[in-house]
């Protein structure tokens, strides 16, 4: 991956733990809904803050490392120093990645019509949230991967892709029952190289190819 990596995902899932409530009125109501459906708010927080620690670590700035230490980041009203620091680092992670987005897309509309029409379906008709099923590589060039799109945007039942002429894949241990995120295409000398996020466990994955088939099973 080059724009959409496992690290741009992992700071994307921190964002959340920086949008607070807007008033202290409304934290006040969200925990006594929580204590009213017998669950404790403030632990849930707590433990969810334990949970992304070292990511919450990595990707935010050191003056926020004491409001995560010592758990205040999510268990408390936010101060007006947190606000305006979380107001902030949010104003410039989404610029970020409104350029990011936009620079991605200047790329591929560059390559478009270079790219096959099975390339471009492939990667218009978004295979987010489809999950996969199987794998198998019956030929050294030949890759085979079903996918179940139940729960995408497309598709809506199973696919297999086929792809011929590869000439990479990395890596090769990928985990049946593992979802698709988000992808991106390149255009290469011998065809195209198709970059794949996935999930459980969060990985990127890599084919290079000269041709992809999609075959819709009924």
């Amino acid at each position: 991956m080059k724009y959409f990596t496992k690290e741009w995902y992992e700071e994307a899932q921190i964002r959340s733990f920086l949008i607070f409530h807007e008033t202290e009125k409304d934290w006040e109501d969200d925990i006594a809904w929580y204590e009213s459906e017998g669950l404790n708010f403030k632990e849930i927080c707590k433990n969810n803050l334990e949970y992304s620690r070292a990511d919450l670590l990595k990707y935010l700035p050191a003056s926020f490392h004491s409001y995560i230490q010592d758990g205040t980041l999510k268990t408390v009203f936010p101060s007006e120093e947190l606000r305006k620091m979380a107001d902030q680092w949010l104003l410039e992670y989404d610029e970020r990645e409104k350029a990011k987005g936009i620079a991605y897309r200047n790329y591929y509309n560059s390559i478009k019509s270079s790219l096959t029409q099975s390339v471009i379906q492939l990667y218009e008709k978004s295979l987010h949230d489809a999950r996969v099923t199987s794998i198998e590589q019956l030929l050294k060039d030949t890759f085979i991967m079903t996918l179940d799109c139940r729960g995408g945007y497309h598709y809506l039942t199973d696919i297999r892709l086929t792809f011929t002429g590869v000439h990479n894949i990395q890596p090769t241990n990928l985990s049946i029952g593992s979802g698709w995120l988000y992808d991106e295409v390149y255009l290469t000398e011998k065809g195209f190289e198709y970059h794949v996020l996935l999930d459980s466990p969060v990985m990127e994955f890599t084919i290079s190819a000269e041709k992809v088939n999609i075959e819709v099973i009924s």
